[in-house]
């Protein structure tokens, strides 16, 4: 956090946010910019590198607390569900049915706190032929053309921004996330 006092109108909400990668911490950063306090839950570092991570310059990490939590250990789910007892939304960036397997699913949360947010991002929708994909924005640029319409006619550049992840995934979860608060 900044040190500063939380402003805005989600001051007092509570946020999880389970780690990921481009528009789930954007979403975050967001939500803390309008007040939330938001918990992020990072993966372990690895044990051949053992201690903390090293700080990085990334702007989309800002306004939040950060801790390490083995998901994948029944004891790190079980720590992320009592902290869900008292959060007014939880933030899943992972593929359809990951959560689950976790015992981290909407189902596991919504049994110890009926009136939490669960916002679920995917790049793909939970079922259909690309529901199990994993989705990025280049690949969302490519499938939709974007990426040809805004290249020359060789192979085209990507974007120095990754426009779908930011103006898609990030700012529909976090009107998602508002919506349901």
């Amino acid at each position: 956090m900044t040190g500063k006092s939380a402003q805005g109108p989600l001051v007092g909400v509570k946020i999880i946010e389970l780690a990921g990668i481009g528009p789930g911490p954007l979403c975050s950063a967001l939500l803390a910019d309008m007040g939330a306090d938001i918990l992020r839950i990072d993966r372990p570092a690895p044990a051949d590198i053992g201690g903390p991570r090293p700080a990085r310059a990334d702007v989309a990490r800002r306004g939040r607390y950060s801790v390490s939590v083995d998901l994948k250990n029944p004891e790190g789910a079980a720590t992320i569900l009592r902290l869900a007892e008292n959060a007014d939304a939880i933030l899943d960036p992972f593929r359809p049915g990951v959560t689950e397997r976790l015992g981290l699913g909407p189902d596991d949360v919504f049994a110890r706190n009926k009136r939490i947010v669960y916002g679920r991002m995917t790049g793909w929708g939970q079922d259909g032929p690309l529901g199990q994909a994993a989705g990025h924005d280049l690949n969302y640029l490519a499938i939709t053309g974007v990426l040809n319409a805004i290249g020359p006619e060789e192979m085209p550049v990507p974007p120095l921004n990754v426009v779908a992840d930011m103006g898609g995934g990030a700012m529909f979860l976090a009107v998602g996330v508002l919506a349901g608060i």
